[in-house]
């Protein structure tokens, strides 16, 4: 699964991923090859260099528990034969204080260690998820048109959740336990040379098979994480209040969870496959280095037996402490630099989100309007998702004039919707240009943007949270009389005090507590407690039906009033009164008038009054003699 799949409710077996709506804009792949490790590391390393003050400290505590923990052999050495054989009993308190003192100060600056080390992981990760959630704030509606709303959520939650243990701990634990195998090698060193060599013989070829795990588990980890991700995305999409309306309604209940059982059963034997990749050669690495000190007690037998250089039994025994001493940090290293390959495939499929190209962007001087009059103009207008499939929009030219109204009609697809969509800058033109007041809205600041341009769309959204929360949420500071007055003049305010909780009920996930005609006024009374002066009505009543829909467009009609206002309808119940009405047709603009004008001329417009009426009879809609 690529992280731009398609949006399907359900995934199906052997579906081609480059099936797609031709209006959505395709997605974007990362590189067939992946970074090369070197860089990527890099790449890692360079998420900690914010820190590096406090890493400084970490090494520092490091170094001296490595130094402190390793004088103990030699401590340990001077016991065995110095203070017992010559019953120095001053010295072998001294030593036997020197080895408690050493195991306080270990402790404690393995205490202190792992407080800075966890402290500075679980900042890297807060940077990460910010900067992930922050680019997705940045990308355009195309990008979330294309994908599965658990694949994002899984990025976040599982891929870097996942990173925890690295960024905690692992990179503490890789140089903790680097710095105590060198020190424990230089000690072992000036301990005796051969018993050294012996001891290390092996090395190399633990260092290599714990390198081929760790390229077997990066790759299912990647996997796994991809798993996941599949499994994020159904439970999303399936326990929604919308996706259990429609499991019910269409008797799936059991086929989505014998279908969930299926993606879980995946996970299952990755997760185990992913638990026990190298687990018998990690196994043989073990008994071989448990073994280590028989093979050392035997060498040092044959050198006495040899007539070589004897070796002292306090050496012999401060050698086998200080290999024993080794043993841990050898096999933790080992183990670690798996841990650190199997993350690398979770810090690319973070990476893939973070190099994601940003294609509606500030520019780096922008214009920022005290003042927004209104004006908006469509000069020459092209649009195109990506260039393929041929231009959703052609030579659109159009010009709204401040308080002005513009409806925009025509059939399904015709490119009504990706029109309203170009002012707020939700896709941004391929030619020509969208102006607010003279400036083009690609060179507007986006707070200027976002405070002038109001949208109000066909499928509104609503948090889980309170009735007031919702509304705040365009203005945060505004008051408890302000909530009422922007309720009221999207006519909710009676209802919304008819509740036992008033402005404190919670609405449910996407709104679901309310009816689909309330929820629009919810949306309507938001938009008005935001004051935009230009305002973009997506087919805001198109799924309501008759009674319903007067209701709420009393609303719109309060809510456009002094207000430059931009209306797309497939139903033409409320374009009557517009000032100009265009007619789209394959993203052209084929007629333009008054509502009056153009049911003289018998055109495409008549043609869809008289589609209307006999749909649903109005008599605001008749054609007029």
């Amino acid at each position: 699964m690529s992280i731009t799949d398609v949006r399907t409710p359900y995934p199906v077996p052997g579906t081609p991923k480059e099936t797609m709506h031709p209006d959505h804009a395709p997605a974007w792949t990362p590189p067939a090859e992946a970074e090369q490790e070197p860089r990527q590391v890099r790449r890692i390393l360079r998420l900690f260099r914010p820190y590096r003050g406090r890493l400084a400290i970490v090494g520092l505590l490091v170094g001296a528990s490595s130094l402190v923990s390793v004088a103990s052999p030699f401590l340990l050495k001077a016991i065995l034969d110095v203070a017992l054989p010559e019953g120095r009993t001053g010295l072998l308190s001294l030593l036997a204080l020197g080895m408690i003192l050493s195991a306080v100060l270990t402790s404690v600056f393995g205490v202190l260690q792992t407080l800075i080390s966890t402290t500075v992981g679980q900042r890297v990760m807060h940077d990460l998820r910010t900067a992930v959630y922050g680019r997705l704030q940045r990308m355009s509606l195309a990008f979330f048109t294309r994908t599965r709303t658990g694949e994002v959520q899984s990025r976040i939650a599982n891929d870097i959740g996942g990173m925890q243990a690295t960024v905690t701990s692992t990179a503490t634990s890789l140089v903790s336990n680097l710095t105590s195998v060198v020190a424990t090698i230089v000690a072992m060193l000036a301990l005796d040379w051969r018993l050294t060599v012996v001891s290390l013989a092996l090395l190399p070829v633990f260092v290599w098979i714990s390198r081929r795990v760790g390229n077997e588990r990066r790759k299912i980890t990647t996997r796994r994480q991809k798993q996941m991700a599949a499994m994020a995305a159904t439970v999303t999409e399936s326990l929604s209040v919308s996706g259990i309306l429609l499991g019910r309604t269409m008797g799936r209940s059991d086929s989505l969870t014998a279908a969930f059982a299926e993606e879980s059963e995946r996970l299952v034997d990755l997760e185990v496959r992913s638990n026990m990749a190298g687990r018998w050669r990690m196994a043989v690495i073990t008994i071989v280095m448990a073994a280590m000190p028989a093979v050392i007690y035997w060498t040092a037998g044959l050198a006495v037996h040899s007539g070589g250089p004897g070796v002292s039994l306090g050496t012999v025994v401060a050698f086998v402490s200080l290999q024993q001493g080794l043993f841990r940090p050898a096999v933790s290293l080992l183990s670690t630099g798996v841990q650190i390959q199997t993350s690398l495939a979770l810090f690319q499929r973070i990476f893939e989100y973070l190099d994601l190209p940003v294609d509606i962007t500030e520019r780096e001087d922008p214009v920022r309007l005290e003042r927004v009059k209104g004006e908006v103009r469509f000069e020459n207008v092209t649009f195109g998702y990506d260039g393929k499939g041929g231009p959703v929009l052609a030579g659109i030219d159009i010009t709204v004039p401040p308080g002005g109204s513009l409806a925009v009609v025509g059939p399904t697809g015709a490119g009504k919707s990706t029109l309203g969509h170009l002012v707020p800058r939700l896709y941004d033109v391929t030619g020509g240009r969208v102006t607010l007041d003279g400036v083009d809205v690609r060179d507007l600041d986006f707070d200027t943007l976002a405070r002038a341009v109001g949208v109000v769309s066909q499928e509104t959204y609503l948090f889980h949270a309170s009735v007031a929360d919702n509304l705040r949420f365009a203005k945060p500071d505004a008051t408890d009389e302000e909530l009422h007055a922007a309720a009221k003049a999207a006519q909710i305010h009676d209802h919304i005090a008819a509740l036992p909780d008033g402005y404190d009920t919670v609405v449910g996930e996407r709104g679901h507590r309310f009816s689909g005609g309330e929820k629009q006024r919810l949306a309507i009374a938001r938009t008005i407690l935001r004051d935009p002066p230009v305002l973009v009505l997506d087919e805001a009543t198109s799924a309501l039906d008759t009674r319903t829909e007067a209701a709420v467009q009393a609303a719109i009609d309060a809510l456009s009033a002094d207000r430059t206002t931009l209306t797309i309808a497939h139903r033409l119940s409320t374009v009557r009164g517009a000032d100009q009405i265009v007619v789209l047709d394959s993203g052209r603009v084929v007629e333009r008038g008054t509502h009056e004008e153009l049911l003289e001329r018998e055109g495409r417009y008549a043609a869809l009054v008289r589609r209307d009426a006999r749909l649903e009879p109005n008599p605001r809609l008749e054609p007029t003699s």
